[in-house]
């Protein structure tokens, strides 16, 4: 087996991985179809959402390994990281995924789970469903930029030595935001439906 052609599908496996956001999303939504759940499924999604940021970091430092492994083993040098502004895009956006994950997993999730500690019995109390309520809604709406940068990512991907029209690219990166925002914003129990 090629070795350039193994890395080349663990990065694009690592990528197809990386969709979290969209299913922390889809968890989110179908949170809001329960109403006032009890706290034990409360707890439950909100541990599906908390678990999913250690592994996008995993599937983060593997995606950079396996590009800078298809770089060398493509027989070109480290340089092109900076001089391809295509691979450049997607080295920054990768980076601002892990920084808006690092947030979400050391600044907003800590708030999530401090306010949740404090629940007894299998009911969250008004006031602190409350005060959730603002750090659960920003963490959303970071999960939906996030969605749009891993779109962003993949179709950055595809452009890396053979680049689409720019009027192309423009179109499926304004469907990718419509679609981010749709998950965003409403279940999609039917995929892009």
């Amino acid at each position: 087996m090629n070795a350039y052609q193994a890395v080349k599908f663990l990065h694009i496996l690592t990528v197809v991985f990386m969709a979290a956001p969209l299913y922390n999303l889809i968890v989110v939504n179908e949170r809001l179809r329960f109403g006032k759940a009890p706290f034990a499924v409360d707890r439950y999604f909100e541990n599906l959402i908390k678990t999913n940021a250690v592994r996008c970091f995993i599937f983060q430092i593997t995606a950079f390994v396996t590009g800078i492994l298809l770089i060398l083993l493509g027989g070109q040098s480290l340089s092109m990281l900076f001089t391809n502004s295509v691979l450049l895009a997607k080295f920054l956006l990768l980076l601002v995924l892990s920084v808006l994950l690092s947030y979400v997993h050391f600044g907003l999730q800590p708030h999530i789970e401090a306010l949740l500690s404090q629940v007894q019995g299998s009911e969250i109390p008004p006031e602190i469903a409350q005060q959730v309520l603002p750090w659960r809604a920003r963490r959303k709406k970071l999960a939906g930029f996030c969605l749009f940068f891993v779109i962003t990512l993949v179709l950055l991907g595809l452009q890396v030595f053979v680049r689409f029209d720019p009027l192309t690219t423009a179109l499926l990166l304004a469907l990718a935001a419509l679609f981010s925002w749709r998950v965003y914003k409403t279940p999609i129990p039917y995929g892009w439906v």
